[in-house]
């Protein structure tokens, strides 16, 4: 896997970099990113300190739950980053990487909050 990955959001306004490694992909079902993503959220991470905002102009933040906060972009919507306060790790939407990532959906989490259009395979 490459020391570092980058990537941003639709229109550019949001680009990043992730330095050394990454968690593989894990699906997250719960509502806040079912409301937030359009489906569920597809989200690697990295130790805080190991992301590098490249270019922030349109990103904003929204406080998701008292100890959450969410980054998106302002202008084409780009749903980006998962920052939970008490964890020393922050989450990065999967589609928002530039290819190629090399990393694996490995799991799904919080499946009972699904939508109920679709299943989720069991093995």
């Amino acid at each position: 896997m490459a020391n570092h990955l980058t990537g941003g959001c639709y229109c550019g306004g949001v680009r990043y970099r992730l330095d050394g490694p990454r968690r593989d992909i894990i699906g997250c079902h719960c509502s806040q990113c079912r409301k937030t993503s359009g489906h569920f959220a597809a989200m690697t991470s990295v130790p805080k300190g190991k992301l590098t905002l490249l270019s922030d102009k349109t990103l904003t933040w929204f406080q998701s739950s008292e100890s959450v906060r969410r980054g998106f972009c302002n202008r084409c919507g780009g749903n980006l980053f998962f920052d939970p306060a008490e964890k020393p790790t922050i989450s990065v939407t999967a589609g928002t990487l530039d290819l190629p990532t090399g990393l694996r959906m490995t799991r799904h989490i919080f499946v009972e909050d699904r939508s109920d259009y679709y299943d989720i395979p069991a093995d």
